[in-house]
């Protein structure tokens, strides 16, 4: 299985088939643009730097933007409605967090999450092996936030995404903040992209650094 970074919270997860998260269309955040093929695309909100879906190529891209539960080419799929701001959405609306299997590795990808999480939805996200989590700020949960989050899902494997990178034009935090706050897990770069499998998944908390 392999996962790729495009960038912001865009992320390709590959095994056989393709799902792609959040596409950003690259210049109007200032970072390359996405080149995936894929045969699944969520997308967490409708907001411009997660939702170019059309940039993503592929004969018959199946587009899952709502939080019913679905199975598309094997892979379960289902969303937890969230709010994109601390005010249950006055400012910048709704946010759906998608969890999915993928040859019996569990993801759960926050989105755009602006808000620290009830007991409900923990209990509907369930056990997670892999986790995104915006940690930037400004538009999400900023890295103290962040990290309560990761402490109540409690997942195997930590992603951050969603921070300042070199280029990038949006007003969010770089992920200083966030590794500031790590206590004891090993933290391992792992470049652009990484592969393994379901075996390879660790017993004790980790966290996965991925860079352009």
């Amino acid at each position: 299985m392999k996962i790729r970074w495009h960038g912001h919270s865009c992320f390709e997860i590959a095994n056989g088939k393709t799902l792609v998260t959040d596409p950003h269309d690259g210049k109007s955040i200032g970072i390359k643009p996405p080149d995936v093929t894929a045969d699944i695309v969520l997308k967490s909100h409708d907001h411009f730097d997660h939702n170019a879906v059309r940039l993503v190529k592929g004969s018959d891209v199946k587009v899952v933007d709502k939080s019913a539960p679905t199975n598309i080419e094997g892979v379960d799929i289902y969303g937890v409605d969230t709010f994109h701001d601390e005010d249950r959405g006055a400012k910048r609306g709704t946010n759906i967090i998608f969890k999915f299997e993928i040859d019996g590795v569990k993801f759960c990808h926050l989105g755009d999450l602006g808000e620290i999480l009830t007991p409900e939805h923990v209990a509907k996200i369930g056990d997670v092996n892999i986790l995104f989590c915006p940690v930037g700020g400004t538009f999400t949960i900023d890295a103290g936030g962040a990290w309560k989050v990761i402490n109540m899902i409690k997942p195997k494997i930590i992603v951050p995404m969603h921070y300042r990178v070199g280029g990038l034009s949006l007003s969010i935090a770089p992920i200083d903040g966030f590794m500031e706050r790590v206590s004891g897990q090993p933290v391992t770069k792992v470049g652009n992209e990484v592969e393994f499998t379901k075996e390879d998944l660790p017993e004790n908390q980790e966290i996965w650094v991925f860079s352009l």
